[in-house]
């Protein structure tokens, strides 16, 4: 099935870059979220988004009234009962995913791919409460979602080949390449990369080199775009923080028990940018 029509649950940082992308290659997106006010926000984001594009001369101003036109947001899920894939792209925690999954799938058609964006849980639990688990995939898109090239698709134990092949043409159309992992804690941009930055706070915590020193390292000695602190800001430290929870639990190994300082950070609510504080002062 040509997947035409996409569903976005969430219209926070990750949802609506979802639905930019898609609205963008020329898809049908239906955004859905909990209140008028933060389909707004999320609207009031993308076109932002394509408003730096317009700047740069990437897009002229009809194509950002056109791709603005592709997305309907609206706070009633029984406007996604045409979709032919939905993406769940809720608040990482897993009793939340659990019970907007099994919403969408009593009201999707029973060949509509469901799906989840999300960066830890297990995609073969979150399957597990869908009759059709055979239709259901992780997609981890990255932040930021219209600038970021990778789609990294995860498998569950149920996921079918159908399936997966129906997300690989779907990658294709939104202009993103996609990995494929099978479903272990972070899968596996983010069981490479969480544990580095955790281990940077650690090196920060030793006061083995500042922050500005540690980041000015890894960009210039392993060709980094950003460091690893400065990541950890953009990301949330309150995330990286439940990540490796995620993973200390998953594997049962100590190599990936969280920084003490990062644990302290995240309890006096220094959580990087969107705190306004974190490794920088923003």
């Amino acid at each position: 099935m040509a997947i035409e029509r996409v569903g976005v649950i969430g219209s926070g940082t990750m949802g609506n870059g979802i639905a930019q992308v898609c609205a963008a290659a020329g898809l049908s997106v239906v955004m859905v979220d909990v209140s008028q006010a933060a389909l707004e926000r999320g609207i009031k984001t993308i076109a932002g988004s394509l408003d730096r594009q317009v700047r740069k001369g990437t897009i002229d101003e009809l194509g950002k009234q056109q791709v603005l036109g592709r997305i309907r947001s609206t706070t009633d899920y029984a406007d996604l009962a045409g979709a032919h894939l939905v993406i769940e792209a809720a608040t990482e925690r897993r009793e939340l995913k659990l019970s907007i999954l099994q919403q969408v799938e009593a009201i999707v058609a029973d060949d509509a791919v469901i799906a989840t964006n999300t960066s830890s849980i297990s995609i073969t639990e979150l399957a597990a409460v869908l009759k059709r688990s055979d239709r259901f995939i992780g997609t981890h898109f990255f932040n930021p979602v219209p600038v970021m090239g990778l789609l990294e698709l995860i498998r569950g134990l149920q996921t079918s080949d159908d399936t997966h092949r129906s997300m690989l043409d779907f990658a294709t159309v939104v202009g993103k390449t996609a990995v494929t992992a099978r479903n272990s804690p972070g899968f596996v941009v983010n069981r490479i990369l969480v544990p580095m930055i955790n281990e940077a706070i650690f090196v920060l915590q030793e006061g083995l080199a500042s922050a500005q020193d540690i980041d000015a390292g890894m960009k210039l000695g392993c060709n980094h775009p950003i460091g690893p602190l400065a990541l950890a800001d953009m990301i949330g430290l309150d995330t990286l923080l439940a990540v490796m929870d995620v993973f200390y639990e998953g594997f049962n190994d100590s190599k990936y028990r969280p920084a003490p300082l990062l644990k302290e950070m995240v309890a006096a609510g220094w959580l990087g940018r969107k705190s306004g504080r974190g490794f920088y002062s923003y």
